[in-house]
């Protein structure tokens, strides 16, 4: 089975770190031009709590896809949720005609991924998986295999029974579950993102000290239900997620609470979320992939969702117009919020 990580960023490295270090055939693709000749030179570190992994790999830049032979029978996409469709495209002539690309990525990306290779080879993933990187060739995993989540499930009937070939090889990065609703898992891992993600990163914070801050548990609670509304109107079901039983996600009036927990227990302490990463390297988010897609969703189907537009704004600002990561920004939040009605 010839396989391919496509987008090699902090998570991409470390699947793609895992599965070489467990001997499968990986080519790894990325865009990041320094990344792929450090990668090259001196081969991938991963450094994680409790031991540091460097493995040779085999790196190519984007600029190579067209010049590679032969196909791959799966593709695992790890990119930003905002690049799944043009990376789709790049790589839709190199997946074989019965091959799988897995939208391993934060977001609802599967509509973008289906509508360029088709819905009978596409398998939806959710992922837990916290990683930085800043240093060419050089990732810092915050949760190691043993705290590494992956959800499978198939989008089309041609597919039932081949989450088995992708399980094969993420079970070497970390404990996998299969769903029969992997849409509604997806939109439970994009309510949990809308509440830690950028909310946490516009305070300059990680997740597990923005979680403690005064005020913020508050707001973070109050967009997720905004998100968790929604996904319900829009007839996702309340799905087990990061290797949470049925009864433990169903058996609570604490749903929310519960994940962002669940979350900031997983990742430890230290671990710096991929929108705070992008703020100190002056990058665009995927906020408005996450936070923003629930208000353009909300806005489709005649309603509001202020406090996920609160973080929109606040993120437009500290992008656009220079405003600081500061705590002070949740009390913006809440003001930003309130000038707008909830339904």
């Amino acid at each position: 089975m010839r396989a391919a990580v496509l987008a090699t960023g902090a998570n991409g490295s470390c699947i793609a770190a895992d599965l070489v270090r467990a001997g499968h055939a990986v080519t790894l693709i990325d865009q990041w031009p320094e990344h792929v000749e450090a990668m090259r030179a001196r081969g991938l570190r991963i450094e994680m709590p409790e031991e540091t992994v460097e493995v040779d790999v085999e790196a190519h830049h984007v600029c190579d896809v067209s010049s590679m032979h032969g196909t791959f029978d799966i593709v695992l996409l790890c990119s930003k949720a905002y690049d799944a469709r043009w990376l789709s495209e790049l790589i839709k002539p190199k997946l074989s005609e019965t091959g799988l690309l897995v939208g391993a990525q934060n977001g609802m990306t599967v509509d973008d991924i289906t509508a360029v290779v088709g819905s009978s080879r596409t398998i939806g993933c959710v992922v837990e998986l916290s990683s930085e990187i800043f240093t060419p060739g050089l990732v810092k995993r915050n949760t190691p295999p043993s705290r590494t989540w992956f959800g499978l499930g198939s989008l089309d009937p041609s597919t039932k029974g081949r989450e088995a070939e992708v399980e094969s090889l993420l079970r070497d990065v970390g404990r996998v579950s299969i769903t029969s609703d992997v849409l509604s898992a997806k939109w439970m891992k994009l309510v949990t993102n809308t509440m830690c993600l950028g909310p946490s990163a516009m305070t300059g914070k990680t997740i597990h000290e923005a979680v403690n801050t005064p005020g913020a548990r508050e707001l973070m609670v109050r967009i997720g239900a905004e998100a968790l509304a929604l996904g319900q109107r829009l007839g996702h079901r309340i799905e087990p997620i990061f290797g949470l039983s049925k009864e433990e996600v169903t058996g609570t009036n604490q749903l929310l609470e519960k994940l962002l927990d669940k979350v900031a227990r997983d990742i430890g302490t230290a671990a710096r979320d991929c929108v705070l990463q992008d703020h100190l390297k002056g990058r665009y988010s995927e906020v408005d992939s996450i936070n923003g897609h629930v208000v353009a969703e909300a806005k489709r189907l005649g309603h509001q969702a202020p406090a996920n537009a609160a973080i929109v704004e606040i993120t437009r600002r500290i992008r656009e117009d220079g405003l600081g990561l500061d705590p002070a920004n949740l009390e913006l939040a809440n003001r930003l919020a309130a000038d707008r009605p909830s339904s």
